[in-house]
């Protein structure tokens, strides 16, 4: 890059807030929609984490992630959902670019500690599954505060590498963005600049909060599999299957999504499916996870029913 088109960039570089497009041709329907959807999240969700923290059979090492996971879910629907309400009910479309900035990186902050507490829940799920006899001592609640805070960290830190680059290069030309929300696919698509460092810091992100966590639970479940196949019970080969299920079901969902949207290679019709599957990621999968885990999951379900009759 010369300096003449450099400095054409940073003379053009005006934009100070973006535009999303999204879907806005049904905006009343639209905005019924999501506003059930955010109410049956945080309902779900919620009734989890209450469930989970007041009912003290449930307080195992399974049922302690279980709940981070329901609150982190809370949060990581909560940034970008009431947004999305908020647009269609006033018509506002535009996003700051700080407030394009926070609520990417707390999207990605949220998701890439989300991809390592799946890890986590499998790594947990391969010790009561492979090392039954040690499960408690290995898996005591200092072990378990330590596992999720250390998905908290791990990921702040590369977030605000990723955020930093990607808002320190310069925006010109058109500022109407076809997504719903800042995510870093759409938001690079009007960067006028040296995508290269951009480029080498998603690829490390991907390998390091998508490949590397999915191999982890990868491996747990070979593991997992070749126990439960030794088990010379059927009903504790059953029991055994039963607690783990729900888990690769939410596995499958939320890794099959992201990695769509971020590893495959990026077409002409890559934004309107980037677009679908943003959805499915920060919306669907959310909602679907305490549906998974009660409904395949009876010390759940008795567990919910206690709370609701005692109240």
């Amino acid at each position: 890059m010369d300096v003449g088109q450099a400095r054409d960039w940073e003379n053009e570089s005006a934009v100070n807030e973006f535009i999303l497009l999204g879907y806005h041709k049904h905006p009343a329907l639209l905005f019924t929609a999501f506003l059930v959807v955010y109410l049956a999240i945080l309902l779900g969700n919620g009734l989890i984490v209450v469930v989970t923290t007041w009912d003290p059979a449930l307080q195992t090492p399974m049922y302690f992630f279980l709940r981070s996971l329901s609150g982190l879910e809370l949060c990581y629907t909560s940034v970008t959902l009431p947004k999305m309400m908020a647009s269609l009910a006033t018509g506002h479309r535009t996003i700051s670019l700080p407030a394009c900035a926070s609520q990417m990186f707390f999207l990605l902050f949220l998701g890439g500690t989300e991809c390592f507490l799946l890890a986590v829940m499998a790594y947990d799920r391969y010790l009561a599954i492979c090392r039954p006899l040690h499960y408690m001592n290995i898996m005591n609640q200092r072990v378990c505060v330590g596992l999720v805070t250390g998905s908290f960290v791990i990921s702040f830190p590369m977030q605000i590498v990723q955020i930093g680059l990607i808002f320190s290069l310069p925006f010109c030309g058109s500022n109407e963005m076809d997504h719903f929300f800042c995510d870093i696919p759409p938001v690079l698509s009007l960067a006028c600049a040296d995508l290269y460092a951009n480029e080498l810091a998603i690829y490390t992100e991907n390998v390091l909060f998508l490949l590397v966590p999915f191999v982890l639970i990868l491996a747990s479940y070979v593991y997992i599999t070749r126990a439960i196949l030794r088990m010379s019970s059927a009903t504790g080969r059953q029991k055994a299957f039963s607690t783990c299920s729900s888990h690769l079901t939410v596995v499958s969902l939320f890794y099959g999504s992201a990695m769509l949207v971020y590893l495959r290679p990026k077409t002409p019709d890559s934004v309107k499916v980037d677009k679908l599957l943003s959805l499915f990621y920060t919306i669907l999968i959310p909602l679907c996870n305490p549906l998974i885990y009660t409904l395949r999951n009876r010390e759940v379900k008795a567990a919910l029913k206690r709370v609701l009759n005692s109240l």
